[in-house]
Order: C-alpha cells, then structure tokens, then sequence
C-alpha cells in the first residue's frame, strides 16, 4: 500500500505558526459578516476563511458560528419540534417527547427509544408506537420515542432514518438543550434490529445502546469501540434464533473487549425462562447506559462502515462521494502523533483535529503501522469549523484544522 499525503496545513510544513494580526482581521472579519446575516451559507468561500488563526481566536470563532447556528435552528426548526414531526421529502417521522427529572447544567440526556412491528400492517406498528411511548421511563433526561416513518421490517435501519435521526438530535440540542455527550438509543424486537444497525453506524451520536429481543442481521459490531452495548434477548426467544445469535453476539463483544481491552464496554443478558417478552426485566440497561458520557475525541477509532455509509465518524471522515460500505479505518493518536494503522476499501481519510486532542502550535506526526511519514504544524480555520459544524450540529465535534490523507 503506497500513502501520499496531501495536507491542509500552511505552505510551509513547519510553519513558525499562524500570524497573530492575520488571525485578528479573519476574526474581525467573521464576526462582522455574521453580524450583518447569521446564515453560514457560502462563508467558506470568504477569504477569511482561509487564514490561519491563533488558538485563541479559533475559541472565539468558533462560539461566533455556534452561536449563529443556534440562532438558525431556532428559526427554522422550531415548528418541527412543537410539532412533533420530522419530514424527509415523501417520509413522515412523528414522535413522542416526555421530560424527566432536574435538567444538570451540561444539558439534558436525550433517550431514544424505537418500537417493534416491522413487516406487519399500518395498525399494528401504530399500537407498537403507543406501547413504546410508556414502556420505559428515565431518572433524568427526555424519553422520546419516534414513529417509523414506513411499515417495512427494517424499519429503523433504511437509509432515511440516519438522516432523520441526524436532524432530530441536531434540533434537540439547541432547543431543548440536549448535551450531545448524552444521547442514547434503545429500542424492543423490530427497533432492537434497529439498534443493531445504527449503533454502530452512528456510533459517534451515541454515549451508549441497548438492544432488546432483536436480531442483527449480520452486522458488524466493531464501531461499538467507544459505545457502551447492551444486549438481551430472552432465553426461549427463538424465532428467527434470536436467542442463539443473541449469546454469539455477546460471545463477539467479550472477544472484542479482550483484546482491545480499553474499549467494546458492554452488558450481555440472556433472561431466564423469558421468551420474545421480557417482562419488563430488560430496564435495567437504562440506568446501565446513563453511567457513561460519549467521549467525542477517543483516542482510538475503528470505523467499520456497515450498511448506509457515513462520511464521518468522531474525528476521521472521508469525502462525501466516496463514503462506501465495507470500509475500514483504524486510527490512534497519542500526543502528537496520528497513527492509522489499518485503511481498507479508502481513498482519502481526513483527519480533523484540534487543541482538545493536541497543540496545534506544535508539529503533528502521522504514521502508518508506526512508520513516520510526515511531520507538520496544523492551521486552524474558519472554513474546517464550517465544514464540521454544518450538517452536523454538534458543537463537540467541530474541529479546527484538518488533514487529508490520500491511500493509493
């Protein structure tokens, strides 16, 4: 495998660092435009955009494109949530919200919670809905539970519910102020396949999963790294032998955990005597899943892309035309240094970065299996936070300065 690198940093590859008054007037500049209109539309292509910033006004930056953005949610998006309805072209999504508990001052968590049925008549995935709206409460958090916008029996893993997801979680932040370090999802039969499926595929929305009495369909559980997985299935439930594969799956993750044992947290139960239902005994991977915060910027990453692709995952993301199915990366970093030490099935990977995960004012070494091949001082701009922040919306995952890495 030959790597080219192809960086976005300075002109110069050890660059004495970004020139204070430039990084001034850019930020001027920025905040004068976002003064005259709070639309982040087409501010990329603005030369400040383009300048190096100093650390400090890369903090100032970016509260100043947070703030607009929020703004724009709130004008925007507003009716769809006291609506109660996520529209996506033809697809209708409605769903249900209840608030539970003292909001802390990081932001409410968010929880949720996809209902059974699948293949079966517009009736029964109704009834499915309103059973899952009360099954579950929360100490502390937003329940909400949606309504599969189809009657088909992947409901919850089609390619729009990503999308639809996606802009539920990026409204919820702002308007109800959802901490996007606590979001998690769950969800019984037909949306535990759901929860199979989109745990790992979004894993970067998630502090933590839980999937009851539902069957995998043959994913790959190795996104799981950083998401806390619960997983139960009744002892009798053999339809479609949800309870074999259900024991074999917990099988993968303690395989996982052992040798990767900073990562693949999970909870396994299979419950006695149960079948399909469970008695209600399955809550306890609420409180199981509300122990653990996401973690944004892990230090190590392995993106398995499954099913729907996505072009991002934490701080690794690849070129939205080339975002396929059946790719892997694996990537660590530790201090100064970003090493990939698998790229399967990837033209470009794009490391983002920032001064969370490193100094930016210092050189950034990036290896491949241990071997060095290059050192470089990253720049921080504007226009890398406005392509992580939009489509997106979330403020922990917006990252400074960015590198692209070309895998021939």
């Amino acid at each position: 495998m030959r790597i080219s690198f192809l960086l976005l940093f300075s002109s110069s590859l050890l660059a004495a660092g970004p020139d204070a008054s430039k990084s001034a007037e850019a930020l001027k500049a920025l905040q004068a435009t976002l003064e005259k209109s709070t639309s982040l539309t087409g501010l990329a292509e603005k030369d400040f955009a383009k300048v190096p910033m100093t650390k400090a006004d890369a903090v100032a930056a970016r509260e100043l494109l947070w703030k607009s953005h929020a703004a724009a949610i709130r004008k925007e998006r507003d009716k769809e949530i006291k609506d109660r309805l996520l529209v996506d072209d033809k697809l209708e999504m409605p769903f249900f919200y209840k608030t539970f508990g003292t909001k802390p001052s990081g932001g409410r968590s968010l929880w949720i919670s996809l209902h059974g049925g699948g293949g079966a008549p517009k009736n029964v995935n109704d009834s499915q809905y309103e059973n899952q709206k009360k099954l579950y409460q929360v100490e502390e958090g937003i329940y909400l539970a949606p309504r599969a916008p189809t009657n088909t029996w992947n409901l919850w893993h089609e390619s729009h519910i990503d999308r639809m997801f996606g802009r539920l979680i990026e409204d919820l932040i702002v308007l109800e102020e959802v901490n996007p370090d606590k979001v998690y999802v769950l969800g019984y039969s037909a949306g535990g396949d759901g929860v199979y499926q989109i745990a790992p595929r979004m894993a970067d929305y998630w502090a933590g999963a839980a999937m009851m009495a539902g069957h995998p369909n043959g994913v790959s559980l190795l996104s799981l790294r950083n998401v806390p997985f619960a997983l139960q299935v009744g002892e009798k439930d053999s339809a479609y032998d949800r309870n074999k594969v259900g024991r074999e799956y917990g099988e993968r993750l303690d395989k996982l955990q052992k040798e990767d044992a900073k990562g693949y947290e999970h909870f396994v139960k299979i419950h006695e005597g149960k079948g399909h239902w469970m008695n209600f005994e399955d809550k306890v991977a609420l409180p199981w899943m509300a122990k653990f915060t996401r973690n944004s910027i892990p230090e190590k990453v392995v993106w398995k892309q499954t099913g729907t692709p996505h072009d991002r995952s934490y701080w690794l993301a690849v070129p939205k035309a080339e975002a396929k199915s059946d790719s892997l990366v694996i990537a660590n970093r530790d201090g100064q240094t970003i090493d990939i030490t698998t790229a399967e099935k990837i033209g470009k990977l794009l490391i983002r970065l920032d001064d969370r995960m490193m100094d930016l004012d210092k050189p950034v070494k990036v290896t491949h299996a241990g071997k060095g091949l290059v050192t470089a001082t990253p720049t921080r701009t504007v226009g890398t936070m406005l392509e992580t922040l939009v489509g997106r919306g979330d403020p922990k995952l917006v990252f400074d300065a960015e590198v692209v890495v070309e895998i021939k």
